[in-house]
């Protein structure tokens, strides 16, 4: 089943914090800050290019920082933190000099947004906080030097998203509609009324957004899908509302874009296809992308410029292999390499990642990964089925922990972006409304039995797994197919869809009727809800079930592993709970992940036969 000759990866080199990660540059050019540990804690640090001297700036001792930003006056490091992972994230600014942090935002019960960091006004910020109504986020301008904190604009109760100009005016916002779409709302100053620019129904609303002004306020930069099936890049002119389209593909939604931070022109845009691949606007930036193109077999990203825009540092993901990170000088065409986020993954046989295709059941091509062991025919194994979540996101190429783990320990690890997956046009994801537990789960099933078509998987060896939707769709596995699956291992999924919607945090009330449209109404479609709920169906589980949960969790609370745990109990099904009394939606702490992936290592092996680190 597996080639012992390959080694085993310990599971804290998979799992355990990396050794640096996330680095960006500050405006002036003249330092790196990153993520890494302190104590085991992720912390950001601070060093100078050309200088042996990394320091630490920030001091958290619990969960770790998992972003940040610079300050545009190179002065400070900005962070969000919440506590156990309920997601009321205060902002911190510590000082890179003094290492001093302070608490911007020191409200009990608020959530804080960042929403515009901008380098014209270098000691001010735009945030976003729900502390006024818990139901919605109005936008506050903060003075980073003072502290002091100004309300900008009183939310109505349906803004979902306040787009500012440079000079950090509030002059768009996304307003959601009764019927699940959004009107796109501008004005010419703070003081003017709001005028509806354009509008997106529901199908063309899930892939699409604006982006921001231009310098001039006259236009805008919106992903765009009316009147087409994938998401474009567009710029419309405010005034007259004429669009033109800056860039397009007839299969793959746009996914990033490169904006010149003085111009605001488009420079550079990218599209997810079976990898990451970009397409440059300015043509003055032709020489710098092949440059990258050529340094690293992995799929760029860019993770900030300087202020000349003559410093990029840039980054690479690749699937057999630690992310890299490089600092790119446009004026030589060299990059110097500065870490790998994980080194010792170079010590270890890596698996490829290898995109596949199938056509459902339906007619519908479905897109995904698929990663076999190192050293051993590919026929006859035992497989993962390990399924994303959102649902509205996907899998995509590059390194995940996750796959490699599986993988390593003897597994085929399979990975699909089922319908109802973002990234193929608005039809295919739109195809997944009310299809919880109904033709989306089918694409799971399709694709399981391609792979047992195919000879690659042992069909009395076949797990499902996956964490949020995907461990909802873990339950709907064992639930609605058990006779497809061994066992599953389920991370904070839903149980109850009933319960599930009534329960949404209060700042996604707004959201509600894109959730009755995608999924259903539990006030008029109570029925219909149960049928696509696992556990009304927990009476026809027959495999084991591993369950994670953070007891924190405000999107899929606790409740909805304990009422699949209750009905197992009840029908004397085998299981394993799990409960992190300082986790979320997902485990953050290192130790944390470490336990519960020791767990599920040890049950996978026991039902699946695959290794097992002691």
């Amino acid at each position: 089943m597996v080639d012992n000759k390959v080694p085993l990866i310990p599971r804290e080199v998979l799992f355990g914090n990396p050794v640096k990660t996330n680095a960006q540059l500050s405006l002036d050019g003249k330092m790196v800050a990153y993520l890494a540990p302190v104590d085991n804690v992720l912390n950001v640090w601070v060093q100078s290019i050309g200088k042996d001297d990394a320091r630490p700036v920030t001091g958290d001792r619990d969960r770790g920082i998992l972003d940040f930003s610079w300050s545009k006056d190179n002065r400070m490091i900005i962070y969000p933190q919440d506590q156990g992972g309920n997601e009321n994230w205060r902002l911190y600014a510590s000082e890179v000099k003094t290492g001093k942090t302070h608490d911007m935002t020191p409200f009990e019960n608020v959530q804080v947004r960042l929403n515009e960091i901008n380098k014209h006004c270098p000691e001010e910020i735009l945030v976003e906080m729900n502390k006024e109504n818990p139901q919605t986020h109005d936008i506050y301008h903060l003075h980073l030097r003072t502290g002091e904190l100004t309300l900008k604009e009183k939310n109505p109760g349906n803004i979902v998203k306040w787009i500012a100009t440079h000079d950090l005016q509030v002059l768009g916002a996304m307003a959601i509609r009764s019927d699940g779409g959004f009107d796109m709302l501008v004005r010419e100053t703070e003081k003017d009324e709001w005028k509806r620019l354009l509008t997106w129904n529901l199908e063309d609303g899930a892939m699409s957004e604006a982006l921001c002004f231009s310098k001039d306020g006259r236009r805008m930069y919106l992903i765009d899908s009316r009147d087409s099936n994938t998401a474009r890049l567009v710029e419309i002119e405010v005034e007259s509302g004429n669009l033109g389209v800056i860039a397009e593909d007839p299969q793959y939604d746009i996914d990033e874009s490169l904006i010149h931070p003085d111009t605001y022109q488009i420079q550079a845009v990218s599209f997810n296809r079976a990898r990451k691949e970009w397409e440059v606007i300015d043509q003055s930036l032709q020489r710098d992308f092949e440059n990258l193109r050529n340094l690293h077999r992995g799929d760029l990203f860019i993770t900030s410029r300087d202020d000349e825009l003559n410093k990029w540092l840039v980054g690479f993901l690749d699937d057999r292999g630690p992310i890299s990170y490089y600092l790119y000088d446009r004026v030589s065409g060299q990059a110097e390499f500065l870490f790998d986020n994980k080194p010792d993954l170079r010590n270890y046989r890596l698996a490829v990642q290898e995109p596949i295709s199938y056509n459902s059941r339906d007619g519908l091509t479905i897109h995904g990964f698929i990663s076999y062991p190192v050293g051993v025919p590919a026929k006859n194994l035992p497989m993962v089925l390990y399924v994303h979540g959102g649902p509205w996101h996907r899998d995509s190429w590059g390194y995940d922990p996750m796959v490699q783990w599986l993988v390593n320990r003897g597994y085929v690890c399979l990975q699909v972006n089922f319908r109802g997956s973002i990234g193929y046009g608005k039809a295919f994801t739109n195809a997944g409304d009310r299809e919880w537990g109904g033709k989306m789960h089918d694409d799971l099933v399709d694709a399981v039995e391609w792979a047992k078509s195919k000879r690659i998987a042992d069909p009395t060896r076949i797990a499902i797994m996956g964490g949020s939707y995907g461990g909802y769709a873990t339950l709907v596995g064992a639930t609605f197919t058990p006779e497809l699956f061994c066992c599953a291992v389920d991370v904070c999924g839903v149980s109850n869809l009933l319960t599930f919607i009534d329960s949404v945090p209060p700042y996604w009330q707004s959201m509600l009727q894109v959730f009755y449209k995608r999924i259903g109404n539990p006030e008029t479609e109570k029925e219909f809800l149960k049928s696509r709920s696992p556990l009304f169906r927990a009476d026809k589980i027959r495999v084991p079930i591993l369950i994670g949960q953070g007891a924190n969790d405000v999107r899929v609370k606790q409740a909805e592993s304990e009422q699949i745990v209750e009905a197992m109990k009840r029908n004397n099904i085998e299981y394993e709970y799990i409960v992190f009394p300082d986790e979320g939606h997902g485990f953050v702490k290192p130790e944390n992940r470490l336990k519960f992936y020791a767990a599920a290592e040890r049950f996978l092996a026991k039902y699946l036969g695959g290794r097992c680190e002691q």
